[in-house]
């Protein structure tokens, strides 16, 4: 993976990352994700927050690690949507979220301007 941090990432980016590529295709079902060791050695980050990253794309289901051996993009099961579609669709909503998010902050702006306001005259109205 070509990706040069700024600063060290967090489990939660790396992961988003890994993600995006296996949306992307760059990991297709089978291929062998880069060593947990050698990962946490390039980012600059412990061990324990690329397998964390690695978790989170288990749990996603889109890995699975074998003892000793690495992680994998899994191959699904005939029916069920493969690493990229859900990789894809993770991705999605993951932008979906966080524009309804912005959405939301910008009408908490404005409830509290509209708030503030009211009581200012509601001071001027005693």
């Amino acid at each position: 993976m070509d990706w040069k941090p700024e600063k060290p990432p967090t489990a939660k980016e790396i992961a988003a990352k890994f993600r995006s590529a296996i949306a992307d295709g760059a990991y297709p079902p089978g291929r062998q994700l880069p060593g947990a060791k050698g990962l946490a050695k390039q980012f600059g980050v412990a061990l324990m927050t690329v397998q964390n990253a690695y978790r989170q794309l288990a749990e996603d289901g889109l890995v699975a690690g074998r003892q000793g051996s690495g992680t994998y993009v899994l191959d699904p099961k005939v029916g069920d949507p493969t690493a990229q579609e859900s990789a894809a669709s993770l991705r999605d909503l993951q932008q979906r979220l966080s524009h309804v998010t912005s959405q939301l902050s910008e009408l908490q702006d404005r409830v509290n301007r509209l708030e503030a306001d009211r009581s200012g005259r509601a001071v001027e109205n005693k």
